[in-house]
């Protein structure tokens, strides 16, 4: 298993690092983010959607629980989607909204907030970016990424 660790003291900070993390995402990929409310999920897939130039608004999709941008790299279009599974209450509702049939699109990038709620979900080479909170400065973060490459 891969682990990278860094800090981020910023919202700004943060959407650079999701901005560098982009860097080595592939079509097909997974990106599985955890973290409590307001911790920066969102804001590090600002970053990961700044990197592919997506001219869309980024925000999550707490109500539409996903969103799909086009952004491009070498000049190729890049399909991103951007799942967040906050309001999601039990795997059912994962299947009603095509979670599995969005998560296996080998033709786009899966950025999925609340990524607790769909482990089972996820194949097995996934990016788990784990973003934790500073209890004594709020605006820190240690971002964790880890990526299980055994088969």
């Amino acid at each position: 298993m891969e682990i990278e660790n860094a800090i981020s003291n910023s919202e700004d900070e943060t959407i650079e690092l999701g901005t560098l993390f982009a860097k080595r995402l592939k079509t097909g990929d997974v990106v599985a983010l955890y973290g409590p409310l307001g911790s920066g999920k969102t804001e590090f897939i600002k970053g990961v959607c700044n990197y592919f130039n997506v001219e869309q608004i980024v925000s999550s999709p707490t109500f539409t629980i996903m969103n799909q941008y086009y952004g491009e790299h070498n000049n190729e279009e890049v399909i991103l989607y951007h799942v967040d599974l906050y309001r999601i209450k039990n795997p059912e509702e994962l299947a009603e909204i095509g979670f599995n049939d969005c998560i296996y699109a080998p033709d786009a990038i899966k950025l999925v907030e609340w990524a607790e709620k769909a482990e089972n979900f996820f194949p097995k080479k996934c990016y788990q970016v784990k973003i934790l909170t500073d209890e004594l400065d709020e605006s820190k973060r240690t971002i964790r990424i880890e990526l299980d490459l055994s088969e």
